[in-house]
């Protein structure tokens, strides 16, 4: 008897903690939607907007409860896609800084990467944790 009140608490507890990366990576979309139809860029949306700084605070609120399991791939996806972006937009913005403004010529090329990656990833990431697979991390 216990032991199959083990496996339903685990299985209940999993099903759970799907549900929330399903809901990070739905913030982090909702994030790239307001992004690609709203005013602000794609950067901009994903990397200061509240649903994808909601998201990554998330994240950070759950995963020691995902830690051992396959969303734990999940968890370090969705957090390494946030600061990754962030730190390849600074140094853009840093490259842009150091050649007073001239860069911008240049830089807009790896920003419109960084947009793309974006959508990229929360897209991958969404199909592997809707088809049961973890990520690679």
């Amino acid at each position: 008897m216990t032991e199959t009140m083990t496996t339903t608490t685990q299985t209940a507890t999993s099903e759970s903690l799907v549900n929330w990366t399903r809901l990070i990576y739905a913030l982090h979309a909702l994030g790239l939607l307001v992004g690609i139809f709203g005013q602000r860029t794609i950067i901009g949306s994903f990397l200061t907007g509240w649903p994808s700084i909601i998201a990554v605070i998330l994240n950070y609120v759950k995963r020691s409860e995902v830690r051992g399991t396959w969303l734990e791939s999940h968890f370090s996806w969705q957090i390494r896609t946030f600061w990754f972006g962030a730190l390849w937009v600074a140094l853009c913005v840093c490259f842009i800084i150091l050649t007073l403004g001239l860069g911008i010529v240049i830089a807009w090329l790896p920003l419109a990467v960084v947009s793309l990656w974006f959508v990229y990833r929360i897209v991958r990431g969404w199909m592997a944790l809707r088809a049961g697979r973890a990520m690679y991390a």
